[in-house]
């Protein structure tokens, strides 16, 4: 969208939208630390932009003196490698279309500093990859600025590795990739989010907190330290692999959730398996997995499968007939506060009534305030242009509104 205004500014501004992933198939340990080149392939699910969502606005001027980054309301430094990389490389890739002569690339707009104003609407920094969808975001709306066409998870994968995943909708597999530069590991949809419509997803926020250990550095022990974490890479991960592709494209749903929560728990043995260890699973995270099986234990088949990141949030799939009793099951285990506050969030679930023998199956002690809340979901589509100019993170004056 270009703005003219009265006194003769002009700006390009465009505002797009990205979704986070969630992995099932879990990325840990990078082979190159300043490419982000992983030592294994991974796979995730794309979650709805309805429920989870980064939404980044990039204008572009002759006037603006420098580049800007505003995230969640305050500006950061736009000296940090990993946004650096990402504006050189969409800036390259725009400078090499001029070069080839493409007539439709704004030529003007190459050599404009950029202000970026990026929120999220989601918990930062609590386990929940608001990096992979920050990440994507700033990537696809740069692009967008700058008309540049092309393979962009690579670009995004130099923000944030999981980011190129958040590229495209649906399911989707990090390729590792074996090029020094790293031009072969990108992201490739396996399967759209309109394939398996019956599969739902719940969040269950543990604390909303910053995580005890970061990923980047987390990662980097266990490279140096975990004997596990090489033997999962080398030997478990590509036979895992796929199978999780064949489970999707047969929506086989038992093979799904098992090989889920199998990678999970093996994910959480290589931090226990990094020296000193890495715990990001806490009390409640384990009664959930413990839940999670007394459940699937009761009815003799697997309805539930979870999935932890890097943070105490668990992430249950399951399947739409299920997730009325599960949220109850979830809700009496782990009583909400009665504060008011919503406890569920996102696609509505009906309230339903749990069996006494269901709950003495389970058997556990309820926890109060185990769990903040819970975020009901689905899979989605990757990025998207917001077209309404209301929407614009940033104002006429190429400044961040003030958010009401």
């Amino acid at each position: 969208i270009k703005m003219h205004e009265d006194s003769g500014k002009e700006f390009t501004m465009v505002t797009c939208s990205a979704p986070v992933n969630i992995a099932v198939i879990k990325y840990w340990g990078k082979r190159d630390e300043e490419l982000i080149l992983p030592i294994n392939s991974s796979l995730s699910v794309t979650l709805h932009q309805d429920q989870l969502k980064t939404t980044t606005t990039v204008a572009c001027s002759r006037l603006f003196q420098e580049d800007r980054i505003w995230l969640n309301g305050k500006e950061e430094d736009i000296t940090q490698p990993r946004l650096q990389s990402c504006l050189r490389e969409i800036r390259c890739l725009a400078c090499k279309r001029r070069s080839d002569g493409e007539a439709d690339v704004d030529t003007a707009g190459l050599s404009h500093k950029v202000h970026i104003c990026s929120v999220n609407n989601f918990p930062t920094a609590a386990g929940l990859a608001s990096s992979a969808a920050g990440y994507a975001c700033l990537v696809y709306t740069l692009s967008r600025v700058m008309g540049v066409e092309g393979e962009l998870s690579v670009v995004s994968r130099q923000g944030s590795g999981s980011a190129c995943r958040s590229m495209y909708g649906g399911f989707v597999q990090w390729i590792m990739g074996q090029q020094g530069d790293g031009k072969d590991s990108l992201a490739q949809q396996v399967e759209p989010e309109t394939h398996w419509p019956e599969l739902r997803v719940l969040v269950l926020v543990v604390s909303a907190e910053r995580k005890p250990v970061g990923s980047t550095s987390g990662m980097q022990t266990s490279v140096e330290t975990s004997i596990l974490l090489k033997h999962r890479a080398d030997s478990v991960v590509p036979a895992r692999m796929k199978e999780m592709i064949e489970a999707v494209h047969k929506r086989d749903f038992t093979a799904f959730a098992e090989l889920t929560m199998k990678d999970s728990n093996q994910f959480h043995a290589t931090c226990l398996d990094t020296y000193p260890p890495i715990f990001y699973l806490n009390d409640v995270s384990r009664r959930v997995i413990n839940l999670v099986h007394r459940y699937n234990r009761h009815y003799r088949e697997t309805k539930v499968a979870y999935t932890f990141d890097a943070g105490p949030n668990a992430v249950i799939y399951t399947l739409q007939q299920n997730v009325e009793e599960f949220v109850q099951v979830v809700k009496y285990f782990f009583p909400p506060e009665t504060n008011g506050g919503q406890f569920l969030k996102g696609l509505p679930v009906a309230p339903t009534t749990l069996s006494e023998e269901l709950k003495q199956a389970i058997g556990m002690e309820p926890m109060v305030k185990g769990i903040c809340y819970i975020i009901s979901t689905k899979a989605g589509p990757g990025p998207r242009v917001v077209e309404d100019p209301s929407e614009h993170l940033l104002g006429s004056d190429g400044l961040p509104k003030e958010s009401a």
